[in-house]
């Protein structure tokens, strides 16, 4: 279903995400200033494991409104390739963002923890732990994490790109309402 633009929700579902990106990111640093055993390191992480279960609620979201809105259609001056780039780069950030909270619960299950939303409710672990398993997923994990840094990075140049450049509309699509211009 092609249309002109997004709706409020998938634009504010868009900015959370990248900023609960950032977030986990930045969170997975905050061990950094402690040494091991301070409370401070298991606080950031039951920080990373909420805030990354609270990413999976709105990438959740994000993926049935997307199915059920569609995205707008891309502007037709941008070639065939430009189309392809611009399809593929969106599927590898859906695919990314859909992996990482994914990979999470299951490195925290595979450690033997029990999976906190803030405090206000647990999911225990279905599985014995598991190191070797938890290491491997920990790993995964990483790299995904890494990548949408990347991805992120070259959609903002594109989109930065089309806005500037190309003067094309593509990236007032997804501003706040107000912030076209």
């Amino acid at each position: 279903m092609a249309v002109n633009t997004y709706t409020s929700t998938q634009k504010f579902l868009h900015w959370a995400l990248f900023a609960l990106v950032l977030l986990l990111y930045a969170l997975t640093y905050g061990d950094a200033f402690y040494s091991r055993g301070d409370p401070a390191v298991a606080f950031f992480w039951r920080l990373h494991i909420s805030f990354g279960l609270l990413l999976a609620a709105f990438v959740a979201w994000r993926v049935v409104l997307r199915g059920m809105r569609g995205a707008p259609g891309l502007p037709a001056e941008m070639s065939a390739p430009e189309q392809a780039a611009a399809k593929i780069g969106h599927f590898i950030l859906y695919a990314l963002l859909i992996a990482i909270p994914v990979l999470g619960i299951l490195l925290t299950w595979f450690r033997g923890d029990a999976l906190s939303f803030f405090g206000l409710f647990t999911i225990p672990a279905p599985f014995a732990p598991d190191r070797t398993t938890a290491r491997t997923i920990r790993e995964l994990h990483s790299l995904c994490a890494n990548g949408i840094l990347i991805m992120a990075g070259i959609h903002a140049l594109a989109a930065l790109y089309h806005h500037f450049i190309r003067r094309d509309g593509v990236l007032t699509r997804m501003l706040p309402a107000g912030r076209e211009g």
